[in-house]
Order: structure tokens, then sequence, then C-alpha cells
């Protein structure tokens, strides 16, 4: 089971991704052979958690998308 090391890679850091089966928000800090390293803040255990995860599982976050178009909307209101 080898990826082809000339696929790109899908995200990059700072990239907010989620698991495709749910979960938190997480960002991208690193993409590397082993996986995609992402953080994310963990408010149960009120801790930042970190996790590699294999970019299958990953995929953009709606979240980032929703916060660039409210940040549109505020630039309406001047």
């Amino acid at each position: 089971m080898t990826e082809d090391a000339s696929a790109p890679f899908p995200f990059e850091p700072g990239d907010v991704v989620k698991l495709k089966s749910g979960g938190p928000s997480m960002t991208v800090v690193a993409v590397k052979s082993d996986g995609v390293h992402c953080l994310w803040y963990a408010d149960m255990a009120d801790e930042v958690k970190t996790a590699v995860v294999p970019a299958i599982c990953l995929e953009l976050s709606d979240d980032d998308l929703d916060d660039d178009d409210d940040d549109d909307d505020d630039d309406d209101d001047d």
C-alpha cells in the first residue's frame, strides 16, 4: 500500500480541514510522507490536540469558507 510520490498533496499548511466522517475543524501544520499533521483546540479537554491523519480521510472545512464570506459582509457595512 504505497502512495504515488509524484501525486500533488491536496492540502497545505494553514488550510482548515475536517475528517470526512465528522469532528472538529483542524488546522494543517505540515504535510509529510507519513500524513497530514493537524492541530485543533479541544473544548472539552481545554487543550490543543495534534494528530497525523492520512490525506484521504480529510476534506477542506466549510467553516473556513464561511469565515471568508463573513469578512465580505463586513465590508458592505462601511
